[in-house]
Formats: C-alpha cells, structure tokens, sequence
C-alpha cells in the first residue's frame, strides 16, 4: 500500500495545495482541517460543508488511516495497552495509564526500534519500519478513551528522533490552532539522545523533553546504547546547555536503575558533573526483566537512597511508579515480535 494516500496527516499548505486541484476555495482547506483535526472525520463524504463532487473525488482518491486496535490487555493496576496494526501490516502497541484525573498514553513512534539498547524489549526486535503521522495520531485518535486524555508520552516503541519529520509533523497536528489545538505541556518527547535532531525539534516546538541516559560514564553507557557511540552524552548534555528549560518547558533525564552497574556513588558524582548547569529532573526507574537479560533492579531501599543523595546534591529526582508490568506494558517491555501475528487470529496481511 505505498502508493496509497491519505488524508489524515496533511498539514494546511498540503490541503489549500489539493483544495486547489479540486478548484475549492482556498478556505475549504480550513474546512477538510477542522473535519479530519478537531471532528475526527476522515471520511470525505461525511465532510457535509463541502461541494458533492469534491466529496466525491476526495473519497476516491484518499483510503482511510484510522483503525481501531486490534488487541487490548488489561493490568491489574488499570493500565491498558492497546495492539495497533499499521498501514503496512506491522504491529504497534500503546499504553494507556489512568492515575485519578489524570490519563496518559504511551506512543509509539516506529514499528519495532533499531537504537539496540540492552535493557528493552523493543530493541531486540529491530526495526520494521518508521511510522507515518496518521499512525502515530491513530494510536490516539482510535483509543476508545480518547476523550478522557490528559497527556502524552512519545515514550512507546521506536526512536522519535529516528522518525523526526513524521514524529514533527504530528506534533505540528496536535498543537496548532488549525489541528487539535492541545498545549505543548501536555506532551513530552522522550529520546536516546538523536543530537543533529534536537535543536529542530527545541525550535519547533515546546514540548517537554525527556533523555535516556542511564549512565554518565561513556564506555559504560556504550555498553547498553550503542547511540552513545554515534551521540555522546557529554555533547547531548552540552547543546541542551544552550536552551532555556526554566519557564513552561521541562527538561528530565530517564535513568533506568540497574543493580550494582550503574547505582553506585561514583554514578552520582559523574551525574552531578553531567548535569551541572542543566535545571533538570532525574525520573529513576526500575529494570523490568525482560528474558535472557543480565540485569536486576535494585529493592526499594536502595533505589529511595539513590533518589535521596542525588536530591541531596542538588537534582531533583523522582521514582517512576511502575504500571502494567504484569501485561508487559511497563517501560522497555513494549514488543510485538512474538505476539503481533496471532493477534486476531490471522497473520498480517491487511
């Protein structure tokens, strides 16, 4: 289906653009916009301020994007996360995690990740393939509550920065007054750290950022995310030194803890030094087994001492409650290599 178009996914210039093949005024842009961004409407017949015939010839040209999941699994804990086929038969999984009035969901951004990082599931499937801006919004669009959304983490499968001009364009969506209209504080972006990326997408937008780091020592960090090599945290650490994170904007560094690897006072100190000059937070979070892996977390003692001493010098540091690990939807266990082909019962032609 690569030659397909859709609708769902055009920005303003690209619709006034089509408006005019279809000799439509140019604010019928502005109409098609509020029908696929604000309604929901993919449809073209359904677009009832429109001309028939351009309705028609839209409906004709354009296939739909939007599909609902084809899977949901629920926690104990009422996190649930959602299996998505994307347009080229791939499987994608979102987490949807309600927290009193607040509900977040998990995005995902690619179809399986390339980044390798040793601690996630996700990256031990590779990478299938980038997914475009209508799957990255259908993943919220087609979430049955979608309606009761507070906020949004790119912190599914895949890299964003790995997939920025689609990862962009649907922020551009969500955030203008043309598209969903949401403010940019409801949604962070979170990334191993794609440095030629970051300064596009901290210009472009205002999202909040979130760095994987999980270890201040290069050859160490090297040693579970190969991007270190390509991306050096020192120099992510220093081009995020040029940006302003004290006003609407927030900065935090995710730090996976991993039990007598990267937890010890030594850390501490390198992360102190890492950070100095950076108003950030560190979000601890705790390893979730995943089969074959090395690696434990600590208990709960140890990892409120490494919060405690990294608060004490001056960071302010939080532990990530952990949600949906018992349906493999807690940080690093998204995966769809094994389940993604029995997921309705058939395999993956669409």
């Amino acid at each position: 289906m690569s030659n397909t178009e859709y609708l769902y996914g055009k920005n303003p210039t690209e619709l006034a653009a089509l408006c005019g093949e279809l000799g439509l005024p140019r604010f019928a842009a502005g109409q098609i916009a509020r029908w696929l961004y604000r309604r929901h409407v993919e449809e073209p017949r359904r677009m009832s301020d429109l001309p028939a015939a351009a309705r028609e010839r839209l409906a004709e040209r354009f296939a739909p994007a939007l599909a609902a999941p084809e899977r949901t699994s629920v926690s104990a804990d009422g996190t649930k996360k959602y299996l998505y086929r994307t347009l080229r038969g791939a499987y994608i999984e979102s987490a949807y995690i309600p927290d009193g009035e607040r509900a977040t969901l998990c995005v995902s951004s690619q179809a399986g990740c390339r980044m390798g990082c040793a601690f996630c599931a996700t990256g031990r499937q590779g990478l299938n393939h980038s997914l475009s801006a209508a799957e990255i919004l259908n993943q919220i669009v087609s979430l049955p509550e979608r309606d009761r959304l507070t906020n949004l983490v790119f912190m599914g499968m895949g890299e964003p920065l790995d997939n920025a001009d689609n990862v962009l364009r649907a922020l551009e969506i969500l955030t203008s007054d043309w598209g969903w209209g949401w403010s940019p504080t409801r949604i962070t972006l979170s990334t191993a750290g794609i440095a030629p990326q970051l300064p596009r997408l901290l210009e472009s937008t205002r999202v909040h950022l979130a760095v994987s780091l999980h270890n201040p020592f290069p050859e160490e960090r090297a040693a579970i995310m190969p991007v270190e090599r390509a991306y050096p945290i020192r120099e992510v650490a220093e081009l995020l030194r040029r940006y302003d994170f004290t006003h609407q904007r927030r900065i935090s560094f995710e730090y996976i803890v991993l039990s007598g690897l990267n937890d010890t006072p030594r850390h501490i100190r390198e992360l102190c030094r890492l950070l100095n000059g950076i108003k950030c937070r560190i979000n601890l979070i705790r390893f979730h087994k995943i089969p074959g892996s090395p690696f434990f977390s600590p208990g709960d003692d140890a990892m409120i001492r490494f919060r405690d001493t990294l608060t004490a010098k001056g960071i302010q540091t939080t532990i990530r409650a952990s949600r949906g690990e018992d349906i493999q939807a807690a940080c690093g266990l998204l995966s769809t290599e094994a389940a993604a082909p029995h997921a309705n019962g058939r395999g993956p032609a669409r």
